[in-house]
């Protein structure tokens, strides 16, 4: 098994933050092998950020390639450039909150999640990655869903206040993706 991931969006989404929970949760706990890597825009907040997650029962070559098995964009300049990597019965997770773009390929699979709105209505806009993050763990089930709450609850473990509401938000995810897997 060899999973390929890219993660795309706006710096300041979270986006290099969801992949090394992705990859750390499968490094440390896992016997897979993984590979991240990161790649950001001439600005950081506001400018263009993606990374490369690579998830493998073998050993990972090179991360950057035009062929990836799932593709998470975060707005819709990420989702115009980077749509073409995906291969065909490739899975693409969009943020519906703020992606507005027709999705026209018939040789995929979406899976909408609107992010942004959830993170806002949980009163924080940050945590809008964990709510990604938990969406594509429970779509593709490609780490157990407990190792990378374990991750991100060691990750934030000098943050305590901040963990109830990263649990909702993982755990809504979560939800949203287990259910568009059933469907």
């Amino acid at each position: 098994m060899e999973r390929n991931l890219m993660v795309a969006g706006f710096g300041g989404q979270g986006v290099m933050t969801l992949g090394k929970f992705l990859a750390d949760a499968t490094c440390h706990s896992t016997d897979k092998n993984v590979t991240f890597f990161p790649s950001y825009g001439a600005e950081q907040r506001g400018g263009t950020a993606n990374c490369y997650v690579v998830i493998s029962d073998d050993e990972v070559g090179a991360p950057l390639g035009d062929a990836m098995d799932d593709l998470i964009v975060m707005n819709d300049p990420s989702l115009h450039k980077f749509l073409y990597k995906l291969l065909p019965g490739g899975t693409l997770f969009i943020n519906s909150s703020i992606v507005t773009s027709e999705i026209t390929r018939q040789d995929i699979k979406v899976v909408k999640v609107p992010v942004t709105g959830m993170a806002l209505e949980m009163g924080n806009s940050k945590v809008l990655n964990i709510i990604m993050l938990g969406a594509y763990v429970g779509y593709t089930q490609v780490v157990p869903a407990e190792v990378v709450w374990n991750t991100i609850q060691q990750k934030l473990g000098k943050k305590p206040a901040l963990l109830p509401l990263n649990k909702r938000a993982f755990e809504a995810g979560l939800a949203i993706g287990a259910e568009q897997r059933e469907a």
